[in-house]
């Protein structure tokens, strides 16, 4: 009997290479195609069973395998449309632009199980700003079967939800503060106040206050939400000009379970009393700190300390806030006694003719010390020539109009103006140079200042203190540093042939101004 053998599919012996390819019927030139594109096909399968721990090509390893499974590809931001901030869980605010570092920090911290894969590479897609949407493309790495690492690139999109802040809250809310600094100066001439509102503006100290409001024209008051804030400014004011301090609370509620109190903290900032072009008689003791200045000198000056200086023999001495509140005085002249008179003559004094001793305090290089005499704008033609000796030897000229103080004709209620020898004391003190019609200068003025706020939140714009402290920022160079001047586009100067403008005459350069930014919506027309 014959038995019939079955062969193994192992040993089943395959049509050779020849005879795949060698068929009846075919041309040479067909059977080549075919040879070519079978050759193609087993040079893919080659690579796709190329050795790698999975022992499958990447398209399969990605249709069986997803590394980015468990990675939300949607998530939500939370923003705060009143002071631009996102949430930053759990209780933070932060203030991010778009696509900034700190944003894409941000919406990587939002996705969980981001730690599970090796993020490689991470950037933004844009969107239209308005679509309240933001997309970011991720490149990860993954270890999948075995050690073999995938790369897969996806896009993570998130929704910007508005959320308000606790401090936007707060704002909303009517009166509400936690915080607030009350700044005061008992004088009569406002422009230290004007240079504070410039110092703040140029400094941003004021971004974190809930309002400012005035105090019928005494001074300012910031009200703040955390207590931080609040003496943040008390800090900068300090730094900035001679006062002092006191902080006060109330008691607004209390837990007796918890034993938590909700207190509101009120500083009261006081400024010296004395502003710029003012005349001031020192005490005795502080005359002798000061290196035997003369009692009554001049404020040229006022900084973080008084800068004073003696018109007779330019010297100058400077009082800090601690010296001044130790040895407290007050002004005998302000500004709005400002008489005009005029330079008939003028001769400087050389170094040889001046008397020095020793202990004598600090001799200013920029002033010259003159004698000059004057004689009353209202007098003028009358033989009632004033001697008087000066500090301003190095802007006066004979002819010129100048600013001073008629200390013989003033009435002073001061206490230690009246233990002083009135030998001793000058007629007249000269303050500065006057350069004609202030009305016209206005008119010349082709730059302007920021304030803090309008109407209610600021003193008058128009009043006499203001335009003073205009003038006094063309005179001095020093002053303008600390002040950021912008360019006044809507004021055109006319060329007029009586405003004939003087070389002499200060002003501030070109240079020196800022171009404000004025962001206006024209509405399109049709073409």
């Amino acid at each position: 009997m014959k038995e019939k053998v079955m062969r193994s599919p192992s040993t089943t012996k395959l049509p050779s290479r020849k005879g795949l390819f060698k068929q009846p019927g075919r041309s040479h030139q067909q059977s080549g195609v075919q040879q070519l594109s079978l050759s193609s096909i087993m040079l893919r399968m080659w690579h796709c069973n190329r050795a790698n721990p999975a022992n499958m090509c990447v398209a399969c390893v990605r249709s069986h395998v997803d590394i980015t499974e468990g990675i939300p590809k949607q998530a939500t931001l939370q923003f705060c449309r009143g002071c631009e901030r996102y949430f930053h869980p759990p209780g933070e605010w932060i203030q991010c632009t778009l696509e900034s570092k700190e944003l894409l920090s941000l919406c990587l911290k939002k996705l969980k199980g981001l730690n599970r894969v090796k993020l490689v590479d991470a950037s933004f897609v844009w969107t239209e700003p308005h679509s309240k949407r933001i997309k970011v493309k991720l490149t990860v790495h993954g270890e999948v079967m075995g050690g073999t690492v995938l790369q897969q690139v996806f896009v993570v999109e998130y929704t910007v939800a508005h959320l308000m802040c606790d401090d936007c809250h707060r704002t909303e809310a009517k009166d509400y503060w936690a915080a607030s600094v009350q700044v005061r100066q008992k004088s009569e001439n406002k422009k230290t106040f004007y240079y504070l509102e410039q110092l703040i503006l140029k400094h941003k100290a004021h971004k974190n206050t809930l309002g400012i409001k005035p105090n019928h024209g005494k001074g300012f008051r910031f009200f703040y939400t955390t207590v931080g804030n609040a003496r943040k400014m008390v800090d900068f004011i300090d730094a900035v000009l001679p006062c002092k301090y006191q902080q006060s609370k109330k008691l607004i509620s209390h837990d007796i379970h918890s034993n938590t109190y909700n207190y509101k903290f009120t500083y009261s900032v006081e400024i010296v009393p004395i502003s710029k072009d003012s005349v001031v008689c020192l005490p005795k003791t502080l005359k002798q700190h000061l290196g035997g200045i003369s009692p009554v000198c001049l404020v040229y000056r006022v900084s973080n300390a008084l800068h004073l200086i003696d018109p007779s023999t330019a010297q100058i001495a400077e009082i800090n806030s601690v010296m001044y509140w130790r040895y407290p005085f007050g002004s005998i002249c302000n500004p709005k006694q400002l008489v005009e008179y005029i330079v008939m003559n003028i001769e400087p004094i050389m170094d040889k003719e001046r008397k020095f001793f020793p202990g004598q305090g600090a001799i200013s290089n920029r002033h010259i010390l003159a004698d000059a005499w004057i004689v009353k704008a209202s007098e003028l033609g009358a033989d009632n020539t004033i001697h008087t000796r000066t500090h301003l030897g190095h802007v006066l000229r004979p002819g010129d109009s100048v600013l001073g103080y008629n200390i013989e004709d003033s009435n002073v209620n001061d206490d230690n103006f009246e233990q002083l020898d009135k030998s001793v004391v000058p007629d007249v003190i000269l303050v500065k140079k006057y350069y004609g019609d202030r009305a016209f200068r206005r008119r010349q003025r082709i730059w302007k200042l920021k304030r803090l706020g309008e109407g209610d939140t600021a003193f008058d714009p128009d009043a006499n203190d203001f335009h003073e402290f205009l003038d006094d920022l063309e005179e001095d160079p020093a002053l303008r540093q600390n002040v950021n001047i912008f360019k006044d586009c809507s004021t055109q100067t006319a060329v007029d042939s009586n405003d004939m403008y003087d070389e002499t005459m200060p002003r501030v350069t070109l240079e020196e101004m800022l171009d404000d930014l004025v962001i206006d919506d024209v509405e399109m027309t049709e073409s």
